[in-house]
C-alpha cells in the first residue's frame, strides 16, 4: 500500500475546531499516515496578530491526539515571504519522492475561489485535492467557478483511489461545514466573548496566558 500523507495549509491565525475537523476527517476517510500542517505567511502586510512561533506553538496543541503523526512544517515561514501553494507543493513532492499520495484538504470556500491560485491546473500534478463542505453543497455554478467544477468534477475518486495514487484526483466530503472565520473568532476574543465554543481549549488557554488578540 502507498504511503499516503495529508496536507492542511493556512493561516491558523488562530487555529479553531474547523481546522482540526477538517484533518481529522481526511485523516480517518483515508487512512493517512501522516498530517504536515502548513503554517502560511499571507500576500498583506500586518494581517497576522500572532507571531510565527506563536502560531506553531498553537498548532501543536490543538493537532495533539490524532490517530496518525502531526508535522508542522515550517517551509512557508522560513522562507520569510508570501509563497504560492505550487512552490509549496513541488518542494513537499520533491522531498517525499514521485510515488507518495499526497493530499491536499481544503474547504468549499478555498475551492471557490481556486482559479485564483497561481497556476491552479498544474496543483494536480502534484496532489490530490481534498474539499469538504457542508450538507447539500455541490459542484454547480452557483457554488464553484465552471472551470473548477468541471476540473474538480471529472477528477473525483473514491478514497482508496486518493490513497493509493500519487496525484490528480478530487475528492468532496459533503457532511462538514469547515466555515469558522478566524477574523470572527479575533474580534470575539477582542470582545471578551463568544470565542469558547470555536476553539480547542488548549489553544484559548494558551491564547490567555499570552494575552494574543485582545487589541
Amino acid at each position: 500500500m502507498k504511503r499516503c500523507i495529508a496536507l492542511l495549509g493556512g493561516s491558523f491565525d488562530p487555529v479553531h475546531k474547523g481546522h482540526v475537523a477538517l484533518g481529522k476527517q481526511f485523516v480517518q476517510l483515508l487512512n493517512a499516515d501522516a498530517l504536515l500542517v502548513i503554517p502560511a505567511l499571507p500576500w498583506q502586510k500586518g494581517v497576522l496578530v500572532a507571531t510565527p512561533q506563536q502560531r506553531v506553538d498553537m498548532l501543536t496543541l490543538a493537532f495533539t491526539g490524532l490517530p496518525c503523526p502531526v508535522t508542522i512544517d515550517w517551509q512557508e515561514l522560513a522562507r520569510g515571504s508570501a509563497t504560492y501553494t505550487i512552490e509549496t507543493l513541488r518542494a513537499i513532492r520533491a522531498d517525499v519522492g514521485p510515488d507518495v499520495s499526497l493530499a491536499f484538504l481544503m474547504g468549499a470556500d478555498q475551492l471557490q475561489r481556486l482559479n485564483t491560485w497561481h497556476e491552479w491546473r498544474n496543483l494536480f500534478d502534484l496532489a490530490h485535492f481534498c474539499v469538504a463542505a457542508r450538507p447539500g453543497f455541490e459542484l454547480d455554478n452557483a457554488h464553484v467557478p465552471a472551470e473548477v467544477a468541471a476540473e474538480f468534477q471529472r477528477r473525483l475518486a473514491t478514497p482508496e483511489q486518493v490513497r493509493n495514487t500519487p496525484a490528480g484526483r478530487t475528492m468532496l466530503a459533503a457532511d462538514l461545514a469547515v466555515d469558522i472565520s478566524a477574523t470572527a473568532i479575533r474580534a470575539a476574543l477582542q470582545r471578551g466573548d463568544g470565542a469558547n465554543s470555536l476553539l480547542p481549549p488548549v489553544v484559548l488557554d494558551y491564547i490567555e496566558q499570552h494575552n494574543l488578540y485582545k487589541n
